[in-house]
């Protein structure tokens, strides 16, 4: 009972304010300055006829200069009009259409083809601030850093989901998480990485996850840029949200369980690690535990029985359609829909758009 609702409370309230106060104390900053080196902009694309030509046009609108940007579009064997539409761009956009392979490994063939210095990477479906690229490189002045994530601003949206509240709640950490020296985790709308330092991975992990403490392990930092900026929709519904849930913790159990992700690391980015990832990937096993522990040792004492109130209380708030209650129950039970998903049948490379998010 104790040990899981102590590991509940440390992942969930008191590691993010423990390193938001440590931030404070001691900050490691990033050097930054107002450098234009080569960047090649790669967008993985899979049956976006719908979005492509706005991407591109709005990456052709940053405020970078043309000849040190290299645009590319590496397909996943798109099979709608996503290549013919990229093509209408002439030279100003390279295509390249892959075998069915999934995201990474579309990345990582467009990776090996370019000549940039930098690379970096967006989703099909993101808009970026006219001066997002300019504000993801400025970091790459210091030699330290290999890796810099962007903020990606969800566009307001009708519908009930709550990602907006848990995606502040997330940015906060990543925040704090920077400061102090590397990210847990990324997002896939904005960020760049060194293309020297650039690490081809598995491509059932996806980069979110795996490239900061594979490039930590390496002895880079990963970093985060909160003023470069990207939108997206978010998914319109919590149940649409779920579903995009359970398939990216799927990935995510896939990288905890295979992907070496706590070797070779320093001892405050172990923490880092165990603390957001790992116990926050557990919680739905850590509620199992704690609901069962309760229920077991209800006629102990009073605490037990108010630890069974508040969880049972906790339930008919997320079933009553009580936001934030309800969202919370909903990516916690994802958590464990992906572990059992992914003990029986294993984690495929490919992917499709989550619904709504176009």
């Amino acid at each position: 009972f104790w040990s899981s609702l102590a590991a509940l409370g440390w992942t969930h309230a008191a590691y993010p304010l423990v390193t938001t106060l440590l931030a404070r104390l001691r900050a490691r900053p990033v050097r930054t300055e107002a450098i234009e080196p080569g960047v090649a902009v790669i967008v993985t694309a899979y049956n976006e006829e719908a979005v492509i030509e706005r991407r591109l046009e709005n990456l052709l609108a940053l405020d970078y200069p043309a000849e040190k940007l290299e645009l590319v579009v590496t397909s996943d064997a798109s099979s709608d009009r996503t290549h013919e539409l990229v093509e209408r761009f002439g030279a100003r956009v390279r295509l390249i259409v892959n075998e069915r392979g999934g995201k990474v490994a579309a990345q990582n063939r467009a990776v090996r083809e370019t000549g940039s210095e930098i690379v970096s990477f967006s989703d099909a479906n993101a808009t970026w601030a006219p001066d997002a690229l300019r504000l993801l490189v400025r970091n790459f002045a210091d030699p330290e850093v290999a890796y810099v994530c962007g903020r990606l601003v969800l566009e307001t949206a009708e519908g009930s989901n709550r990602e907006g509240l848990y995606w502040r709640y997330e940015l906060r950490q990543r925040e704090a998480e920077s400061r102090l020296g590397s990210i847990t985790g990324g997002n896939g709308s904005i960020y760049a990485v060194r293309c020297s330092d650039y690490v081809e991975v598995d491509p059932k992990w996806g980069h979110d996850l795996s490239l900061p403490y594979r490039l930590v392990q390496a002895g880079r930092r990963a970093v985060y840029e909160p003023a470069a900026r990207a939108f997206e929709k978010p998914t319109p519904t919590n149940e649409t949200e779920y579903r995009r849930k359970v398939r990216m913790f799927e990935h995510c159990w896939e990288i905890t369980l295979r992907g070496s992700m706590l070797r070779r690391l320093p001892p405050g980015y172990l923490v880092q690690m165990l603390s957001h990832r790992v116990l926050r990937y557990g919680s739905g096993i850590l509620h199992v535990v704690l609901l069962g522990s309760t229920v077991a040792l209800v006629r102990e004492g009073w605490v037990y029985q108010a630890a069974l109130t508040g969880q049972i209380l906790l339930l008919v708030a997320a079933g009553a359609g009580v936001g934030v209650a309800r969202y919370y129950v909903l990516v916690t039970s994802a958590t464990l829909v992906a572990l059992r998903n992914y003990l029986r049948h294993g984690v495929p490379a490919t992917w499709e758009a989550a619904e709504g998010t176009r």
